[in-house]
């Protein structure tokens, strides 16, 4: 069986993966380079149980303990590392000393303080999503995956049954027994070829600083001094950066995710506000401005089962800001409903692409 999975990011190179444990042909297109938009720009914060409570809690917890165990048996390092996560308030308005309950790491500057623990080491981890994708997708190929440079045009359906057969890759057809959609927010595009729901890019900025503190992941609310309130996360790694994010973008998605960047200022502000938290991180060399947009459907829940109508077609996107976390269950299940007919160890019941309303190919923008 031949498995043609459209994009490169972290749930294409998961799907790729677990495929291949399974000896399975899985082939991955991807047209830009592998983790080259949402899944290369990301935090790579991963929490166990912040998603309990909804029905993305069996998929975080069960891909909380894939992150572990992925870690412990494979030969590459990723930066996986279990942290403790605090809550920090910071205020260019107002002193707030009244709100510190925690000690605040040294690093952090008068303006800021530590409200609470909101993660511990068995509940928070992180990596660097980068190269756990990449990794993930280097693991697939050395089982037998293949990884295709192009961009994908379409979808090949076969006369009479209207499965699907393949996709079509830089005008040409690329066969295969079954078809994923694993485009992060450019799976928009397969609304035109498939009866999908809309998958709208909400874009983000962030920094990367040339910065090694203690390494707790702050999760910040801000006021800054005019009054806008703010939630900006900072993540320290192993490799002596620090990520920042936390500030929204307006741009519309563009056709090609290698014309996203970062929109005018956005990087100047984004650093003032690291300002408020830690003037010392604020001061250090930024070694990456940079933007990406995470897919979002219309109830915020992820698309992950086969495309309604369609026999071979299956999507999996949709993660929102829990796809790196999320990629390690997704692609499994992905693996067990595409070879098996069904996944087993996570419900994908809540994810069926079939309870939205497909989107009208003729209103696709991108």
């Amino acid at each position: 069986m031949k498995v043609v999975i459209c994009g490169g990011g972290v749930i294409g190179a998961s799907i790729a993966y677990y495929l291949s444990q399974r000896n399975f042909d899985a082939v991955v297109v991807e047209r830009t380079g592998v983790a080259n938009a949402a899944s290369g720009k990301s935090g790579g914060f991963l929490a166990l149980d912040w998603c309990d409570g909804s029905v993305l809690a069996p998929l975080a917890r069960r891909s909380f303990a894939l992150h572990g165990s992925l870690a412990a048996s494979m030969d590459q390092d990723w930066g996986y590392r279990r942290v403790e996560t605090l809550g920090v308030v910071a205020s260019a308005r107002r002193d707030v000393a009244g709100y510190r309950n925690l000690p605040s790491p040294g690093w952090l500057g008068g303006k800021a303080a530590v409200c609470g623990r909101i993660g511990t080491p068995q509940t928070t981890a992180q990596i660097n999503p980068a190269a756990f994708t990449n990794a993930m997708m280097a693991a697939a190929i050395d089982n037998g995956a293949a990884l295709v440079a192009g961009c994908v045009d379409g979808i090949v359906l076969s006369p009479g049954s209207g499965r699907a057969a393949g996709a079509i890759v830089d005008g040409a057809v690329l066969a295969s027994d079954a078809v994923v959609i694993a485009l992060g927010p450019w799976s928009m595009l397969a609304c035109r070829w498939l009866p999908l729901p809309a998958t709208e890019g909400v874009k983000g900025h962030s920094l990367v600083f040339a910065y090694r503190p203690s390494p707790e992941s702050l999760f910040v609310e801000l006021e800054s001094v005019d009054g806008a309130r703010t939630s900006p996360e900072i993540n320290p790694r192993p490799d002596g950066t620090t990520y920042v994010c936390g500030l929204p973008g307006h741009d519309a998605l563009p056709a090609d995710p290698a014309d996203v960047a970062p929109e005018p200022g956005a990087s100047a502000l984004l650093r003032q506000m690291t300002a408020l938290v830690s003037p010392e991180l604020a001061a250090a060399e930024v070694l990456a401005e940079q933007s990406c947009y995470r897919p979002v459907t219309a109830d915020g829940l992820p698309l992950i089962g086969p495309v309604p109508g369609v026999a071979g077609a299956y999507v999996a996107t949709g993660h929102n800001v829990w796809g790196m976390l999320n990629a390690p269950a997704t692609g499994e299940a992905m693996a067990e409903l595409i070879t098996g007919g069904a996944a087993t160890t996570v419900d994908l019941g809540p994810f069926d692409p079939a309870r939205l309303a497909p989107f009208k190919a003729s209103e696709v923008e991108i």
